[in-house]
């Protein structure tokens, strides 16, 4: 059985996929250690890992997703993918808490889908 051989793009499509998953997974923790727990607020809520976290979407999803218009053809990855940038940059703008909770989650889940449509339609 031979390897599969995955592109670049495909390589960035499955990043994306994975950074989205952690910032999920970061924000839900944050959640409950911070609300329930009281613990690790300074580290969790920092704006920078928010700000980095967003950055590397931005910069993995402009890329893998416009280079996947000109592939395969198909616009609607890329337009999932913007709103669902535009919802994590909402997260940025609003305080702490369920609101930024909210949209920080269904920012990165059409990130996510985003990537996987992507996958699928390069195929």
């Amino acid at each position: 059985m031979a390897k599969a051989q995955f592109s670049i793009r495909d390589r960035l499509d499955r990043t994306g996929i994975f950074i989205s998953g952690l910032c999920a997974v970061h924000c839900l923790a944050s959640l409950v250690l911070v609300s329930a727990l009281g613990l690790g607020g300074q580290v969790l809520l920092a704006p920078a890992i928010h700000r980095v976290g967003l950055g590397l979407a931005i910069a993995v999803g402009a890329v893998t997703l416009g280079i996947g218009v000109f592939r395969h053809g198909q616009i609607w990855p890329l337009l999932v993918g913007s709103v669902g940038l535009v919802l994590m940059t909402g997260g940025l703008l609003v305080p702490h808490g369920p609101a930024e909770a909210i949209l920080t989650i269904a920012g990165v889940g059409m990130v996510a889908s985003a990537h996987i449509m992507n996958l699928r339609l390069a195929r």
